[in-house]
């Protein structure tokens, strides 16, 4: 394939320029085998690719890290490759069942990056990102933690990933206050069956600077064009296992949209603790589901980097929402 130009956007307020889609890796070592992998890799930077996200405990089903380690394999090969590549991976979800071999503790935060840089056998990590809020862990221990690894040189810069509003302007807010590596960007679920992001975090990542990564852009297959209202989903993929997933996420959305525009649900909600809160309070066990990302099964898909291109207002995820920029006092 000859090489071909995809647009570019900086990576929130940083001056890094990332391709507008993404090559989300979950599926290499489970869906994708090897070979089939790097054509995808290959595929993607001749079309002018350059952000390829993966996790250390992906792919979802089969030995963890196998997606580094295929990526990691792809660089070797191709060495004059990595400078113009930038790497994204994640931690905080579980790799064994030690207890201790996940969450954003100190520890592991610093094992975990080694794990992954000796996977991908690279001496860096472009952009290091939590992959789920820790609520048995301090933001200030886990901040410290990433700040360390920035400050070594061995990650450039860190995000986060599936943090709430509060959650995240909570992490943006102790950064600066600390002086720690603020996090430059946010990798959220986004597509036309799941907006929520729309109501908090979108506004947070306008007013904080944040580049926006979303993560299944086509709904696991859903809205890619291959299916019809009278096609159900089959055959061996995430859809065909579980082919309502669709209908329920509809259904749940227009659920959230009914109670914004009555302004039932920020009330029903507000004597109720938050998910993180209430596993907080009952001490976080460190076995529990809620430490893994999305229970575990956390999916990724190819998204776009929607953070703001050059020539654009800083900050500005790209996206076309109606509500205006506010301060809140």
């Amino acid at each position: 394939m000859g090489r071909m130009t995809m647009r570019k956007r900086l990576l929130g307020r940083t001056g890094v320029l990332v391709s507008e889609f993404a090559l989300g890796t979950m599926t290499f070592g489970q869906e994708a085998p090897e070979i089939a992998a790097m054509q995808i890799l290959d595929a993607y930077v001749d079309g002018g690719g350059n952000l390829i996200d993966t996790a250390d405990v992906y792919p979802p089903v089969g030995p963890k890290g196998t997606s580094e380690e295929i990526i990691g394999r792809w660089l070797s090969g191709r060495p004059a490759v990595r400078d113009s590549i930038i790497l994204a991976t994640k931690c905080r979800g579980r790799m064994d069942g030690s207890g201790n071999s996940e969450g954003l503790s100190r520890r592991w935060i610093i094992r975990a990056c080694e794990g992954s840089l000796r996977r991908l056998q690279t001496d860096h990590i472009d952009l290091y990102q939590a992959h789920q809020w820790d609520p048995a862990t301090p933001i200030e221990e886990t901040l410290a933690a990433f700040d360390v690894l920035v400050r070594s040189g061995k990650v450039r810069y860190i995000g986060v990933s599936n943090f709430t509003g509060w959650q995240l302007e909570r992490t943006v807010m102790t950064a600066r206050h600390l002086g720690f590596s603020v996090p430059v960007s946010l990798q959220p679920q986004y597509n036309m069956l799941a907006r929520e992001i729309e109501w908090e975090l979108v506004p947070v990542c306008i007013e904080e600077g944040l580049g926006i990564l979303p993560w299944g852009p086509l709904a696991q297959g859903w809205l890619s064009g291959k299916y019809t209202r009278d096609m159900a989903p089959s055959g061996a993929t995430r859809l065909g296992e579980d082919p309502n997933v669709g209908d329920r996420r509809c259904r749940a959305s227009r659920r959230h949209r009914a109670r914004r525009a009555t302004g039932t649900g920020r009330a029903a909600l507000a004597g109720r603790p938050s998910r993180g809160r209430r596993a907080a309070a009952r001490g976080a066990n460190r076995g529990s589901a809620a430490r893994q990302p999305d229970g575990g099964r956390h999916r990724t898909e190819r998204g776009a980097a929607l953070a703001p291109g050059r020539g654009e207002r800083a900050g500005d995820p790209g996206l076309p929402l109606p509500a205006a920029r506010r301060r809140h006092r």
